[in-house]
């Protein structure tokens, strides 16, 4: 049986935050803290201009991704972040990373996004070489961030 696209329900977030576990794994900006990430999944499952989906096999949360609709002056008007993108590293390579981007891709565009954005780590080789196959590409933009607080 093929994995289920669907959006995130609350009692995803523990399947969740273990997926996030393993992408803060490999992100050298990000460290994983449990509370954190479960308090920021609620908040992104409960926002009507956010996104969570799953990738859901037998019954287990093997892929997840989020977006988060912004309002953008380039575009004048919605363009979608994409926050996080991780699929169970037992599951990769099966199809299910483009699908899941592919369904947040299709929620953003009936809200009106023409463009979708996103960080990757530049360490992430295969992360870059992932996106760059499904037609991303880089920009000469850079990111830089302020913790306040």
């Amino acid at each position: 049986m093929p994995a289920a696209i669907r959006a995130a329900r609350p009692d995803d977030i523990a399947a969740l935050t273990a997926l996030l576990r393993q992408l803060f794994a490999i992100e050298a900006d990000f460290a994983f803290d449990e509370e954190r990430q479960q308090r920021g999944l609620a908040m992104l499952i409960d926002d009507r201009r956010a996104a969570v989906l799953v990738a859901e096999l037998d019954g287990r949360v093997v892929g997840m991704c989020t977006g988060q609709l912004t309002i953008s002056t380039a575009e004048g008007g919605p363009a979608l972040l994409v926050e996080d993108v991780v699929v169970d590293q037992e599951y990769r390579c099966r199809g299910l990373g483009p699908r899941l981007l592919a369904g947040l891709a299709e929620w953003a565009a009936t809200r009106g996004a023409h463009r979708l954005q996103l960080l990757a780590d530049r360490n992430n080789q295969a992360g870059l070489a992932f996106y760059e196959r499904l037609g991303w590409r880089r920009t000469e933009l850079v990111c830089l961030r302020k913790r306040q607080g």
